[in-house]
């Protein structure tokens, strides 16, 4: 067998003895397909790393992996274990489809594995962070100045770059992290503005941890705040959906940072996004695969029936007139007859 196909094994070996106490070497044999010899010369191979792997004697005994004072060293630096860590987090977290349970192993292993100084590290991280879905790329310098902020309660200082392109000094009490879709944000309360504010870290630069410590305020719920300023800001206007699903079943197909999604009643869950086009709203609530009703604005309402009539004429160019004028059927008709073309 290759040294790669050899190492790949190890690794299977090691996997398997983190799963459970105790394995047998007849059980190991079995689940690696391989020979007892081989067994045994893996598991010193294992030991040779700094694996205590212990042999169990008598009836019933095999191999389990101990406690220990050693450990194998982790091979990464700082910045390096600090990004595996986050990731493997929001992994575990379900961001990623499939590898949630995977991931929640490799992070204990991780954790397992590291010198206290740099489990201290990256628990700060953790602990100033919180997960919605799926996110993208970050600075960790960055991310690791702001958790350590929101950990000391000390001010920070940075250049923000708003969605115009203007750029300006801030100076803020941070709380938390929150990360969604594919952004993450930062929710803190603006000195020189006296209120809570949400900032994308991505539009950050040249930011820095003062001296300055801070009393913690009372302050929204972080998630929820971000939230609602993610999907309400900077669009003209906002609009409530009534969507006949779970809000699970809809998130699975609006992001976090499209729409805040709530529970409702009876099966049904309330949808609330920004917008400045209500005929582009329209068309993007069209696209959902479920039962809506459209709670507000009206102009959305509006917007709905004018496509509805429009897909209606292409369906049948004999049936509905085009013309707005020459067009007496109420808004609720033109809904009913959308839903019965579905």
């Amino acid at each position: 067998m290759s040294s790669e196909g050899t190492t790949e094994r190890v690794l299977r070996l090691l996997g398997l003895l983190q799963r459970r106490p105790s394995w047998t070497a007849t059980e190991l044999s079995a689940e690696l397909q391989v020979t007892d010899r081989s067994v045994r010369r893996d598991v010193e191979r294992l030991r040779s790393l700094g694996y205590p792997v212990h042999a169990v004697p008598g009836v019933g005994g095999g191999y389990r992996l101990g406690a220990g004072k050693q450990l194998p060293p982790l091979l990464l630096d700082d910045d390096e274990a600090t990004a595996t860590a986050v990731s493997l987090r929001m992994a575990a977290g379900g961001t990623v489809a499939g590898i949630g349970d995977a991931a929640l192993r490799a992070l204990a292993k991780l954790d397992q594995v590291m010198p206290p100084r740099l489990r201290g590290e990256v628990r700060v991280v953790h602990e100033a962070t919180e997960t919605l879905q799926g996110t993208g790329g970050i600075d960790v310098e960055i991310l690791t100045t702001l958790a350590h902020a929101c950990r000391d309660r000390v001010r920070v200082r940075f250049l923000y770059t708003r969605y115009r392109g203007e750029e300006h000094e801030r100076r803020v009490e941070p709380v938390r992290m929150v990360s969604a879709g594919w952004q993450w944000y930062l929710m803190a309360y603006d000195v020189d503005r006296e209120d809570w504010r949400t900032f994308r870290l991505d539009r950050m630069r040249q930011v820095t941890a003062t001296t300055w410590r801070f009393r913690p305020r009372e302050h929204p719920d972080p998630v929820e705040y971000i939230q609602e300023s993610v999907t309400a800001s900077p669009y003209k206007h906002l609009a409530r959906v009534r969507v006949h699903a779970t809000a699970e079943e809809v998130s699975r197909t609006v992001p976090p940072q499209v729409a805040r999604i709530e529970e409702d009643t009876d099966g049904w869950c309330l949808l609330t996004a920004g917008a400045d086009d209500f005929d582009w709203m329209a068309q993007y609530l069209g696209l959902l695969d479920f039962e809506a009703e459209i709670l507000s604005p009206p102009e959305l309402r509006d917007a709905a029936a004018e496509m509805g009539r429009r897909l209606l004429k292409m369906a049948n160019p004999t049936s509905v007139p085009l013309n707005p004028e020459e067009d007496a059927v109420p808004n609720s008709e033109r809904v009913r007859d959308v839903r019965q073309l579905r």
